[in-house]
């Protein structure tokens, strides 16, 4: 995955609570089993004026043009929950966003999002509001910088919300690391804990030469 440590982006506010895995990316949409091919469908139940359709509806903030380039997302309350597709996060990341901004969301989301690259970031109702609020007056000059590395949020040099993140988590998202790619941080621990345990308990470690010959 590609690291992510600091990123200066327009911001895009979409600030309802509870928006769920559904309304990220309908089931309809979900024509691939891969990671790619799922932008187009990302929010297409608000995004497009009829259902399957691909005109636009230019009340929806993705298709208005002080938002092109958004790369990072406000959400609401209690963001991605729902059903635990993970195309949700496929269609967010394969879209251009990075990090979510949002004062909750739901756990299976959230871990889905660091390991898939992007930054799920807690800030509280009040301090997402402010961002908004001051995005909507002109986004394009107002980005915001997240630096996960610090856990900071820049609104401005003198506006800066710091936020958590556990610590294998900003690590996933530093060194651009999936669930496996951690693992294997560890692999010379691994490496030797078979080798002494398969001097200490031998018989469970059948001889592969054995177990090719045929019964």
């Amino acid at each position: 995955m590609e690291p992510l440590r600091r990123i200066t982006a327009v911001a895009a506010p979409l600030l309802r609570d509870n928006i769920d895995t559904d309304a990220i990316i309908p089931s309809r949409e979900m024509k691939t089993v891969s990671k790619t091919g799922l932008a187009s469908g990302l929010f297409a139940g608000w995004r497009y004026t009829t259902i399957g359709g691909r005109e636009p509806d230019p009340d929806f903030v993705l298709n208005q043009a002080p938002y092109a380039g958004a790369r990072i997302l406000l959400g609401g309350a209690n963001f991605g929950c729902g059903s635990s597709r993970e195309h949700a996060v496929w269609a967010l990341r394969e879209y251009g966003f990075r990090v979510i901004i949002a004062p909750s969301f739901a756990p299976i989301f959230e871990g889905n999002c660091v390991r898939n690259g992007l930054a799920p970031v807690r800030l509280s109702v009040e301090t997402v509001a402010e961002l908004a609020s001051r995005i909507v007056l002109d986004p394009q000059a107002h980005r915001l910088t997240v630096d996960v590395e610090q856990g900071v949020v820049y609104a401005a040099p003198s506006s800066q919300h710091p936020f958590e993140l556990d610590g294998e988590s900003r690590a996933m998202l530093l060194e651009g690391l999936d669930a496996i790619d951690l693992t294997l941080k560890h692999r010379a621990d691994i490496d030797a804990f078979f080798a002494s345990d398969r001097v200490a308990r031998p018989w469970i470690y059948p001889d592969a030469a054995a177990m090719d010959r045929p019964l």
